[in-house]
């Protein structure tokens, strides 16, 4: 897991990436970080289906995932909390700043926005 406000690194050498999914999670009330972002990762993990397993002999475990979140306040994501709404694979999570909050019209709460990139990647 890491944070790193740099999150156009690319894939790694020896790798390609095959699917790009993204997401967006919001908590209304409460301003929680994490819940927002599991929310955005589950967005975009139930805007996909895989079947190209079997013609290409990769299985899920073959998978890298890097998952890129941004936040308006990066630090209060945790990377390993995020990281178990995936499923499978290798898992890598990048916290940036970005995302959104609002506040409501007295200041006393907001809302939440996370936005959450999930790159798949194989070896070569």
């Amino acid at each position: 897991m890491q944070s790193s406000e740099n999150a156009n690194e690319g894939t790694a050498m020896g790798q390609n990436r095959w699917i790009t999914e993204m997401g967006l999670g919001v908590d209304v009330h409460g301003a929680d970080y994490n819940k927002a972002a599991r929310r955005a990762v589950s967005d975009a993990l139930r805007h996909s289906s895989l079947h190209f397993f079997d013609v290409t002999n990769k299985s899920v475990q073959d998978m890298k995932v890097d998952v890129v979140i941004g936040a308006a306040e990066p630090a209060n994501i945790d990377p390993a909390v995020i990281a178990q709404e995936i499923p499978y694979g290798t898992v890598t999570v990048t916290v940036i700043s970005g995302g959104l909050d609002v506040a409501s019209d007295d200041g006393d709460d907001r809302i939440t926005m996370v936005n959450a990139a999930i790159l798949v990647s194989f070896d070569d």
